[in-house]
């Protein structure tokens, strides 16, 4: 599995840390940017991730920005992604066991110290394949409007 992170310019800083945090587990970590606190656009980011995460069941993808909103929405335009923004550790749990989400949309905002908790609950949470959580999962994925 390989985990593929990219941020706007607010998380930079934030990316740098859960890189190094990721790599120290012995995770294989891409980093696609951005590598400055110079203005980008997320929605740029968000995409590459997405569409590279959408290439591979195996692979995850983490997303940065100010509150995590705008990337989370960028990502889920890609057919394939399940990008959850998330805040909490039980957030991170719900988002893996009952979602199957494939990229975690993050404030940049976040303190280190929770980052690591969520981080290590999704990356440990197993996916429900409950009846009820796999029926919810198909009818987004067939959705096609």
């Amino acid at each position: 599995m390989k985990i593929i992170i990219a941020s706007d310019h607010h998380g930079v800083s934030i990316k740098d840390k859960i890189i190094k945090f990721l790599r120290g587990k012995g995770y294989k970590v891409e980093d696609y940017g951005t590598n400055s606190e110079e203005l980008v656009d997320y929605p740029e980011y968000a995409f590459k991730v997405a569409e590279d995460v959408s290439k591979s069941e195996d692979d995850l993808g983490i997303l940065l920005c100010g509150t995590g909103i705008g990337m989370s929405i960028a990502a889920n335009k890609v057919k394939g992604i399940r990008c959850a923004k998330i805040d909490s550790v039980n957030d991170a749990r719900l988002a893996k066991e009952h979602n199957n989400a494939n990229v975690l949309a993050l404030s940049s905002k976040k303190r280190f110290w929770i980052v690591k908790k969520m981080l290590n609950t999704f990356l440990d949470t197993e996916t429900s394949f409950e009846e009820r959580h796999t029926r919810r999962r198909d009818a987004i994925d067939n959705y096609n409007k």
